[in-house]
């Protein structure tokens, strides 16, 4: 698929002048000379499979970026909302549903196994048709000048979300400021020009397909090179390769978000091999209690926990917790970064019954969560009325038949379903329950 050069046409009339018998030679070695891209796998056939294939695949995306954006309820309470001034953008929010209780495993899982696999789609696809990014003039109309902006807005934007959403699941925050206002604001951008691309090219690429197939001869094709290379490559066998890579990432990477064998190969991303440890415990965390400077005197003898609400402020140590009515669920833990764990065996004080103590004994509203852990994000969250309510949700004292792990939240953390795992607050502290 590598490129080589050949003689252009002639120069310009004003470089001529300008450098003589020199300008043949600089303008062939130019990428704006029609010679200089030989591959012959260029062609608009080609780029057509892989604009269909990113076509249905980024539509996806943004749909289940919509959906993670909803599940954490940012108009709910500004503790939720990491993408502040988002204005007419936040119009798709909902309130978020607890069932079924691998859903946001599900739609996350999709989002970000879905994105890893159409980086070899996307590579190619920018690939095949570099060469309009190097053509001369920039433009020949004020319309050709709004269409390559929009092109470069296409391009950076799919660099731009690919590339900060890599770097997330990687747990890398290389860029400036927070992922989730970088990530949101650029996708609303990105999808904007894809839409306008996809509105002008895709009638041309089905069109295309239609009239040939893959292998056929398309008159006057501006990506295909005037003096082709000897070929080392189909088209088809280019395709192939392009799916292969897409493969190897699915298997590579799938099994960090859904139980069975893949979850063994599920190398390349964080949270996806072998289960961390042993026992009760080993099953994966994002924070450690000493990232986040929790200490065991935080969340030793002296910890209590505070339910408010119209009865007032009430406290309770973890011994009269584990004196109330025990409840157990099943539940899965799925962060953005689209790891999951497998279903955990969790147990302890259901939320709506804290609510009833705290004076709400019909129909319990949400809840505002408070940690120990005294900064970084989602120290503090807040949950809907429908996830108070739901059997489901606990103030989990136990996992797996044992106390909790420091790591997993002891002495007290939330569990609820379907629920974004930052939202599954960790050392809790405080509930506040009432209008958020």
């Amino acid at each position: 698929m590598g490129d080589s050069r050949r003689r252009s046409p002639t120069p310009p009339a004003f470089l001529s002048r300008l450098l003589g018998g020199r300008a043949t030679t600089i303008v062939e070695h130019l990428p704006s000379a029609p010679g200089f891209w030989r591959s012959p796998v260029r062609g608009v056939r080609f780029t057509a499979v892989l604009g269909l294939v990113l076509l249905v695949g980024i539509t996806v995306l943004f749909m289940t970026g919509l959906l993670s954006y909803a599940a954490y309820n940012p108009d709910l309470n500004p503790v939720n909302d990491k993408t502040p001034d988002k204005g007419l953008l936040g119009f798709y929010l909902f309130a978020w549903p607890t069932g079924p209780h691998w859903l946001y495993r599900l739609t996350q899982g999709i989002h970000v196994t879905l994105g890893i696999v159409l980086v070899p789609v996307l590579l190619a696809k920018l690939w095949s048709v570099v060469p309009r990014l190097f053509a001369l003039p920039p433009a020949r109309s004020p319309g050709q000048a709004l269409e390559r902006i929009s092109l470069l807005l296409l391009v950076g934007g799919a660099l731009f979300e690919f590339v900060t959403g890599l770097l997330n699941i990687q747990l890398e925050y290389l860029f400036p400021g927070s992922f989730y206002p970088l990530h949101f604001y650029g996708a609303w951008v990105f999808f904007a020009a894809f839409l306008a691309h996809a509105g002008l090219r895709a009638p041309q690429a089905v069109r295309v397909l239609r009239s040939g197939g893959l292998s056929g001869k398309v008159p006057d094709d501006p990506l295909e090179s005037p003096a082709p290379a000897p070929p080392t490559l189909s088209r088809r066998g280019a395709l192939a390769m392009v799916g292969a890579g897409s493969l190897v990432l699915l298997i590579t990477s799938a099994g960090r978000s859904f139980d069975g064998p893949l979850r063994r190969l599920a190398v390349l991303t964080p949270h996806g091999a072998a289960e961390p440890g042993s026992g009760p415990g080993g099953f994966q965390i994002n924070k450690t209690a000493a990232a986040v400077g929790v200490t065991p005197a935080d969340t030793g003898e002296g910890w209590w926990l505070t339910v408010s609400g119209p009865a007032g402020d009430l406290r309770f140590t973890r011994e009269q917790l584990l004196a109330m009515d025990q409840y157990s669920a099943a539940l899965p833990i799925a962060c953005v970064e689209g790891w999951s764990t497998s279903d955990q065996w969790w147990r302890g004080v259901r939320l709506r019954d804290l609510a009833a103590l705290a004076g709400y004994p019909d129909d319990a509203p949400g809840v505002l969560v408070e940690s120990v852990q005294r900064s970084g994000p989602f120290r503090r969250a807040a949950l809907r009325d429908n996830q108070v309510r739901d059997p489901r949700s606990l103030l989990a004292l136990q996992v797996n038949g044992e106390d909790l792990t420091p790591d997993h939240g002891y002495p007290a953390r939330i569990i609820v379903p379907a629920a974004p795992g930052v939202l599954n607050t960790k050392w809790v502290s405080r509930l506040t329950f009432g209008e958020l």
